[in-house]
């Protein structure tokens, strides 16, 4: 991977790598250490999140970085500025991961619609435990004529397209699987 001046990293998601994002989850991230650490007015998040995204951009010698990496350079950063109470309550969270449902229905295999299902529901909760929260879904129809072993869309494709979206509307409203909350978005499209 090359990297160019002024480019970010990629930021290393468990097994997924997020290269194009912003930096208004870093904020969240030290709101909530800041509300952990009952210092509510904590006034300097926008600050240290430019801070962040500056060091990114310009100073960071990185082609890809660890969520861990980056939030223990984050706490290290929080502790030189004197504010270690939050360091300490400061928990990764990544930005939003796009997954392809087609390498999961390619994975699980032409008509195992079962494995499919538990792929995602493994892969889910290993980015979760990364410390996603907003995973967006692409290649819904694709996976769906995979698993059907079709090559035009027919009515076993909407029958399992709709089957896809419930089960992830499902995990979506069901947060009880997850230690934390997940936000899924779905393309409308493949």
């Amino acid at each position: 991977m090359i990297s160019l001046i002024g480019s970010r990293p990629a930021i290393q998601v468990g097994r997924h790598q997020v290269i194009q994002y912003d930096t208004l989850w870093l904020a969240t991230a030290l709101r909530r250490a800041a509300l952990a650490a009952e210092r509510e007015d904590f006034p300097f998040v926008d600050d240290i999140r430019m801070g962040i995204e500056k060091y990114l951009e310009t100073k960071c010698p990185l082609n890809l970085l660890t969520l861990t990496e980056l939030f223990d350079r984050m706490r290290h950063m929080l502790v030189r500025i004197g504010c270690e109470s939050i360091a300490e309550k400061l928990e990764p969270l990544a930005p939003p991961v796009s997954i392809s449902l087609v390498r999961l229905a390619k994975q699980a295999g032409t008509g195992y619609e079962l494995a499919f299902f538990g792929l995602l529901r493994e892969e889910l909760a290993d980015l979760q435990s990364a410390g996603a929260e907003e995973i967006r879904f692409g290649g819904l129809k694709e996976a769906a004529m995979l698993l059907c072993s079709v090559e035009k869309w027919d009515s076993r494709c909407d029958a399992l397209l709709a089957d896809i979206r419930t089960f992830l509307c499902d995990l979506d409203r069901d947060r009880h699987p997850f230690r934390r909350p997940l936000r899924f978005r779905m393309d409308s499209e493949r």
